[in-house]
């Protein structure tokens, strides 16, 4: 068990520094601004983390117990929040006309919509992860909302990021793209977080 736990968490590793080693080669950084560098790999990160999540939320990493996953996952979804904030304010800084045709959803870009769908899903969960108790939000009625919204942000972010021809490689882009939908796609199933309601006798 232990070098299994070992193994999982190497592979993990590998999967979270393939694409990031590969974007910092990509020559399409030559003669680019600090800013809009980071501003990128902000955006790869979040990607990262959108992997992450799930993993975290079903528990699926060994060495974590129940409450200290829930305890990351809340963690990670703050940093989330933050990376998605750097990687906007970024290409603000670069390019306001493209942050603002993008925000009014007049982009000529599809990718644009995509992401502004996305990043507005992740404002809207961490909001309501935040003022959940004051809110009195049924645990039901959470579950299903918290979902939802993290399926707009893996659906919004995995197109954006396809969509976008920049500097993440793209053969580790589409397998970072791949695993954070599976992960998501059997958290949902594993935790039943969408469970059918019995039939009622007639």
């Amino acid at each position: 068990m232990r070098l299994r736990a070992i193994l999982i968490w190497i592979a993990l590793a590998g999967i979270v520094l393939v694409p990031l080693v590969a974007a910092a080669q990509s020559p399409l950084l030559q003669w680019r601004q600090p800013v809009y560098i980071a501003a990128g790999f902000a955006g790869i990160f979040a990607l990262v983390l959108l992997l992450l999540q799930p993993l975290l939320a079903g528990g699926y990493l060994p060495g974590l117990s129940a409450p200290r996953g829930r305890v990351l996952h809340r963690l990670t979804g703050a940093l989330l929040v933050l990376v998605v904030i750097i990687h906007v304010a970024g290409l603000w800084i670069t390019s306001p006309p493209d942050v603002v045709d993008a925000l009014l959803f007049r982009s000529p870009t599809p990718f644009s919509v995509w992401g502004v769908l996305a990043m507005w899903a992740v404002f809207l969960s961490a909001l309501l992860a935040l003022f959940r108790r004051k809110l009195r939000v049924r645990p039901r009625t959470w579950r299903l909302a918290h979902t939802a919204f993290a399926l707009v942000i893996v659906a919004g972010t995995v197109t954006h990021a396809l969509l976008i021809e920049g500097t993440m490689e793209t053969t580790s882009k589409v397998a970072l793209c791949a695993l954070a939908i599976v992960a998501f796609l059997k958290v949902v199933a594993d935790l039943k977080l969408f469970p059918l309601r019995p039939k009622r006798n007639a």
